[in-house]
């Protein structure tokens, strides 16, 4: 019997007696009977005469009953009764072991089996190309009445910023700089809560979108609503609640060395923030598939976030990579349309370079805002549909990781092979 596992095809078995490839002599030793000696002329070895077919060895697999499935790709169909499969597990290989990915079915945007990362990023920009009027139709009506209402508050309802007086004394300045802050956090507010409504309403939609992608389906915007729409409210509850949170944590690391006061307290301030920083940072990341799951699965609150704490366990880290390397990647392009944007509208308002690193807040009219805001309106149109694209493949790869997701999608999309794969 041969000693070396996979370098024969199944089926394929020694004849006569006689292993592959070994050119026994006339009489087997070992039975009373003493081997005959060699011969002294070489002999052309008498090889079997049932040899697999030539380049079509593959590495041994488990035979597959043909209701099965796999569950990270179709079925390998044999291209002949008894006779080696021809797709499945990477192909045959010339001498031997298969090494290429498993061939997997791919209805949508990506193939139905653990993604790469470069798989999930590829995923979203062909989500964005597939589905273009749905997903940037969307995303630039919410972006222009963001952008207005954002315009319209900084320019008539928020205070001017308080000023600094360099020369008063340490108690007065102070006072400036917290009424400063102050100012700030008020300017913020409306801003931030606008976007806040805009973001909910274009990632519920987008979610949608995405998942209708990956099972390759058309979707118009009427139907990503309606099928976003009942999950909505919950959305909203999510999406207030986990800043609050994070806010929350953030409070009980500074408060202590805030309430000592002096040098020790700041030094205990500070260690206490960075404790509070890193908790909010692992809390981030193992709640950042909930609104998938919240979506998708119709979960509730509590459900969701326990979905993704979950589906995140055992693969932080590699949440984390891709959830950073998504937002360089939405920076990177952010940057390279404010850039120009901002450099006309400064123009535009008839500022110059001097007046954007100086010290003093500059006072921007109607020009700066309008043209300024174009520019943000093309940024989150396509910044958006991206980074809700990169969050909903996550959350499919995990539960396809962990849930072979994969059965059920490929039976969802009709992919030949799998309708009789229920349970």
């Amino acid at each position: 019997m041969n000693d070396s596992p996979g370098s024969a095809s199944p089926g394929s078995a020694p004849s006569d007696g006689q292993e592959p490839g070994v050119p026994w002599p006339a009489g087997p030793p070992g039975q009373g009977e003493a081997a005959p000696e060699p011969p002294t002329a070489p002999t052309p070895p008498k090889w079997s005469s049932n040899q697999p077919p030539a380049a079509q060895w593959t590495a041994p697999n488990p035979p597959v009953p043909p209701q099965q499935t796999s569950a990270r790709g179709p079925r390998a169909q044999s291209g002949t009764s008894g006779g080696p499969p021809n797709t499945g597990w990477g192909g045959p290989q010339p001498g031997g072991w298969s090494n290429q990915q498993p061939i997997a079915a791919k209805p949508g945007v990506i193939p139905l089996r653990p993604l790469g990362v470069g798989e999930i990023l590829e995923g979203s920009v062909s989500t964005m190309r597939a589905h273009w009027r749905t997903a940037l139709g969307l995303t630039i009506g919410v972006a222009a009445a963001i952008q207005l209402c954002s315009i319209l508050v900084q320019h008539y309802l928020l205070p001017e910023p308080a000023r600094i007086d360099s020369g008063a004394d340490p108690a007065e300045q102070l006072r400036q700089s917290l009424d400063s802050l102050r100012d700030s956090l008020l300017s913020l507010g409306p801003v931030y809560a606008i976007t806040l409504i805009g973001t909910i309403f274009t990632t519920a939609v987008l979610t949608m979108v995405v998942s209708r992608s990956v099972l390759g389906r058309p979707v118009t915007l009427a139907d990503a609503w309606r099928e976003a729409k009942p999950q909505l409210s919950r959305l909203v509850g999510l999406s207030l609640l986990l800043p609050v949170g994070y806010a929350a944590v953030m409070t009980i690391g500074l408060l202590p060395g805030l309430l000592v006061g002096g040098s020790a307290g700041a030094g205990l301030a500070a260690i206490g923030g960075l404790v509070a920083t890193v908790v909010v940072i692992r809390l981030w990341i193992s709640f950042s598939l909930a609104g998938p799951a919240l979506m998708l699965e119709r979960q509730g609150i509590a459900a969701a976030l326990r979905r993704s704490a979950k589906l995140v366990k055992g693969v932080w880290w590699r949440i984390l990579g891709i959830t950073l390397l998504t937002l360089v990647l939405t920076a990177l392009v952010s940057g390279l349309i404010d850039l120009p944007f901002n450099a006309a509208a400064t123009i535009a308002d008839g500022k110059g370079i001097s007046d954007l690193v100086s010290s003093e807040t500059p006072d921007f009219g109607w020009p700066y805002l309008i043209v300024s805001g174009i520019g943000a309106m093309l940024t989150t149109a396509l910044t958006y549909p991206f980074t809700a694209g990169v969050t909903v493949l996550l959350y499919v790869d995990q539960r396809i990781r962990r849930e072979a997701l994969d059965i059920d999608l490929a039976r969802s999309a009709g992919v030949p092979g799998y309708e009789n794969t229920g349970n």
